[in-house]
């Protein structure tokens, strides 16, 4: 029987929608940032070998949309005889796609340290290791900060093209009540609506980030008492 309109179970649908479009968004940051944080070592190896072949795999997937990725990892992996639920295949994918782009970002803010403090790590008989440990990676990590999470905004958003391999995110959550109500619309203009409420506060603090990296904090007034 087809409703009139949306009521409280559609509603409920799609705030079950969303849910999983954060759940689908935390495993894609969780375990790309992971396979990223490896692949941005990588890139600033020592060793050629190493660094092109994270060379090779960033452009690779770079240039390959995301939703291809989600083809190869859900029609692709069945065809070789591995099944796999949309869940999984969604996930791998999005790891894989996440990784390669937070790989990069974060290897630019490891190489954006100032050489000076590389070169003073050095001079005080530190290994590479521990160089990058104590010294690198702290103030690396500072400068990621902002670009990680505004790139979190596109991965909430890309998450949205798991519907193809059947995934109930937001806006599959959409499609199926769309097709009950037959209220284009309205149920679109909602889920925009839920996607801005998710995306618009990670914007605000990675600008907000970005500001405090690019001025600093500022500095306490001086004391009256001061000489």
């Amino acid at each position: 029987m087809i409703d009139g309109g949306l009521n409280a179970y559609h509603l409920q649908y799609l705030m079950f929608g969303a849910l999983w479009t954060i759940g689908l968004s935390l495993i894609a940051f969780v375990g790309g940032g992971l396979a990223g944080g490896l692949i941005a070592l990588c890139r600033v190896s020592p060793n050629r070998a190493l660094r092109w072949a994270t060379i090779a795999w960033i452009q690779l997937i770079q240039g390959t949309p995301l939703l291809v990725v989600l083809f190869l990892c859900y029609f692709g992996l069945s065809i070789m005889g591995l099944e796999l639920p949309g869940i999984v295949a969604a996930s791998i994918a999005m790891i894989v796609y996440v990784s390669a782009y937070l790989g990069e970002i974060w290897r630019g803010c490891i190489e954006s340290v100032p050489r000076t403090q590389w070169e003073a790590a050095e001079c005080l008989a530190l290994s590479r290791a521990q160089r990058m440990r104590l010294v690198v990676l702290p103030q690396a990590v500072r400068i990621a900060t902002p670009p990680t999470v505004g790139f979190m905004v596109q991965i909430v958003k890309n998450t949205s093209l798991a519907s193809i391999v059947g995934f109930i995110e937001l806006v599959r959550a959409g499609q199926l009540i769309n097709n009950s109500i037959f209220q284009p619309f309205l149920v679109y203009l909602l889920i925009a609506v839920i996607y801005f409420a998710i995306c618009y506060p990670l914007s605000v603090w990675s600008r907000k980030l970005e500001q405090r990296q690019q001025f600093g904090i500022r500095p306490a007034a001086p004391s009256a008492n001061a000489t």
